[in-house]
């Protein structure tokens, strides 16, 4: 199987770090501030890969680095050191205006809040127009063509097509969201926290359409969640983090069946 995504030792530090950060901080040490310097150690050192169409889960508690380890991947962050090969570039080096050409048109990111990922100020149908523009796109009548057809797809009503997400729910802001992430049909979609603060029903709703969409696009996903459900339903592989390390990784039902950090223990033992 080939692998879309190579992450080798990713770190990053808010502050100015020291050469003690990494011993003072960690799971060990139940901590991710450096008390030498004050620095946050909030990834340290992370390395995995993703393979096509493989849904790879990071799960751990608020403040385990999972959900910065996204933002170093999506480029809305500098990474403090380390690599990331994607689609034959190095992420963490590329130039302002390389890194909007790959988040245009090469990766997809769906957000835990849809003001993060949408333009409220766009209807429905030009929040994909805005990315496909983006991306290159000028042909207005397949633009729109492509929009119709990818709001159809995750649900929303052809007739709100025109309409301000402003007014939609916030299962329908997700749909939204989801839909101008594939817009270019890109390769990596990244999903952070995306049924937290969703109602129980609309959450499967949302999970069933991202597991369609998978299968029959054959994407590869990396999905940030605390919920183990989500992990359970959606992730083959799984990482946990706390501190900003990686404490466990392998496949999600070996890591939820018989883990094997403590706490992966904890994790598991308070969801059940």
């Amino acid at each position: 199987m080939s692998i879309v995504l190579s992450v080798q030792n990713a770190r990053k530090v808010y502050g100015r770090g020291c050469p003690q950060c990494t011993e003072l901080t960690g799971p060990e040490h139940a901590r991710s501030q450096c008390t030498a310097c004050g620095s946050v150690v909030a990834v340290a050192d992370a390395s995995f890969e993703l393979h096509k169409g493989e849904i790879l889960g990071v799960m751990g508690e608020s403040g385990s680095g999972k959900s910065t380890l996204v933002r170093l991947l999506n480029m809305d962050e500098p990474a403090t050191s380390g690599s990331a090969r994607f689609g034959g570039r190095e992420l963490f080096t590329l130039d302002a205006a390389q890194q909007r050409r790959v988040r245009n048109r090469d990766m997809g990111i769906v957000y835990q809040n849809p003001h993060k990922g949408l333009n409220f100020g766009f209807t429905a149908g030009g929040n994909i127009a805005e990315r496909l523009l983006a991306a290159g796109a000028s042909d207005y009548a397949g633009i729109r063509e492509r929009a119709l057809h990818l709001l159809e797809r995750t649900g929303l009503p052809q007739a709100r097509m025109d309409e301000l997400p402003g007014g939609f729910s916030g299962g329908m802001q997700q749909r939204v969201q989801i839909g101008k992430a594939l817009a270019t049909n890109p390769p990596l979609l990244l999903l952070d926290e995306v049924t937290t603060g969703l109602d129980v029903s609309v959450q499967a709703r949302i999970l069933d359409l991202i597991l369609e969409l998978q299968d029959e696009l054959q994407l590869s996903m990396i999905v940030v969640t605390h919920d183990l459900g989500v992990i359970r339903l959606l992730a083959g592989r799984t990482l946990v983090m706390r501190h900003g390390h990686i404490v466990e990784s392998g496949l999600t039902d070996q890591i939820l069946e018989d883990p094997q950090h403590e706490y992966t223990q904890t994790l598991v033992a308070s969801a059940l």
